[in-house]
């Protein structure tokens, strides 16, 4: 193992390719700590403090490297592009022009690259100003409810010029992640979006696991981290856990050579569509929040809608929120594994390379049998994702804890990213030593 190691940095291509990838994560972390000009001090420590403990500041916080609680330059995160990304995806689906960029490859990657580019600035943008509004005119308790303790007021006075230089300050710092995040893919090693999330994540994980220590005793710091290595261990069996389908292609002569014969396989992952639902549950959940801060608080109907959305959607040990999180995250699991692989195209393919699975006759036959398949295989995924992600919730709620870092959306992103950039850097090992980093 240590011996792999070292032949890590023997390469000089990917040694290069490693260094500058910790360069451009250095640069970023340096970017949390900037603040962004003209705001409270002190409302920024009640809002660091807040989101520690709460479930819709902490879900924000998460994806931005502490640089949400900080309302740093990168406060809005990488959040703006990934929900871009996802919309671009399910668009795919309804859209024909989009269909036909993903069936153009390359030409039409740079597409819709540069059209998801375009989104993510104006999702920032909304962002940008909705947060800028929200904990500049006194409403941030209401927007995450009374219990969220978060500070009414963070920019200073006056609100107006302040706020028009504090939303462009917000929407460039998320171009610029854009931009740290494909240097990080063009000349680093891995994909850079992930690696910017990930580096936010585990930036945070050190001091999570030091509050535990101080605030619990060494018992109860001590089985948590039991905990989270038998999460880790689940976590990375289930990602790497996969169906394959068996298909066979039958033999043909073109010519004087003959073409085919060979065996493959479809792989079908069992946790397929990885964050992807607890970042669409956790958005739904934030929808009435926003729906309610619209209403106002008061008297009548509209109080009683805010008080009922304060208790059961904003607490995240409410069960209530817990038992809708989970539902949602099993439904939308669904739902994109449904867009992310589609039995019809799938079909049609095998069968115009002259493929077949063994038993199972081209045509609708296949398809019913590769629909059937995923919809069996999606089930567990689903249902592993939902308990990891309202794990820490539980545990909060039994072990009577204020945070457990490692769990959750933390964990699913953790491993994930790090088994990929294990993977690439196996890859760049076995080209040049034919041995490589993973046995």
């Amino acid at each position: 193992m240590f011996s792999n190691l070292k032949n890590i940095f023997k390469v000089a291509d990917l040694r290069n390719k490693i260094l500058f990838t910790m360069f451009i994560v250095l640069i970023y972390r340096f970017g949390t700590a900037i603040r962004v000009p003209g705001v409270d001090g002190q409302a920024v420590q009640q809002l660091k403090s807040a989101a520690d403990t709460q479930g819709a500041l902490g879900f924000l916080n998460l994806f931005s490297g502490g640089a949400f609680s900080s309302f740093s330059i990168f406060a809005l995160g990488i959040m703006p592009y990934i929900t871009a990304s996802i919309i671009m995806q399910v668009l795919g689906v309804v859209i024909p022009k989009l269909e036909e960029w993903q069936q153009m490859g390359a030409v039409g990657q740079r597409k819709i690259t540069q059209t998801t580019r375009y989104v993510a600035i104006g999702i920032a943008t909304l962002q940008g100003a909705g947060l800028t509004f929200i904990f500049g005119q006194g409403n941030g308790s209401a927007f995450f409810g009374a219990a969220a303790q978060a500070p009414d007021v963070v920019l200073l006075d006056p609100f107006m010029p302040r706020a028009l230089l504090v939303i462009p300050t917000l929407v460039a710092g998320t171009a610029v992640l854009m931009w740290l995040g494909e240097l990080i893919s063009q000349r680093g090693i891995g994909n850079g979006m992930s690696v910017v999330i990930f580096s936010s994540i585990v930036s945070g994980l050190p001091y999570s696991y030091y509050s535990i220590l101080q605030s619990k005793k060494w018992f109860i710091f001590g089985l948590l981290v039991v905990v989270s290595i038998g999460i880790l261990i689940a976590v990375v069996r289930i990602e790497l856990g996969q169906r394959r389908i068996p298909v066979q292609f039958a033999k043909r002569v073109v010519g004087r050579r003959m073409y085919g014969g060979q065996n493959t396989y479809i792989p079908l992952k069992v946790n397929q569509s990885g964050v992807v639902p607890i970042i669409f549950a956790s958005s739904i959940l934030l929808l009435p929040v926003l729906g309610s801060n619209m209403l106002g608080s008061g008297e009548g109907w509209r109080g009683s809608i805010a008080r009922f959305v304060d208790q059961y959607l904003v607490n995240s040990q409410n069960m209530v929120y817990i038992t809708a999180f989970f539902i949602m995250i099993v439904a939308f699991a669904y739902f994109y594994n449904s867009i992310a692989f589609d039995p019809v195209r799938q079909a049609d393919q095998i069968r115009r390379q002259g493929g077949f699975i063994p038993g199972i006759r081209p045509g609708p036959q296949t398809e019913r049998y590769l629909a059937k398949t995923v919809n069996r295989i999606t089930l567990p995924g689903a249902l592993f994702v939902a308990v990891i992600a309202i794990l820490p919730y539980i545990i909060l709620w039994v072990g009577d804890v204020q945070s457990f870092p490692f769990a959750g959306t933390t964990v699913l992103i953790a491993v994930g990213v790090a088994l990929e950039l294990m993977r690439q850097i196996d890859s760049q090992l076995m080209l040049r030593n034919y041995e490589g980093f993973l046995k």
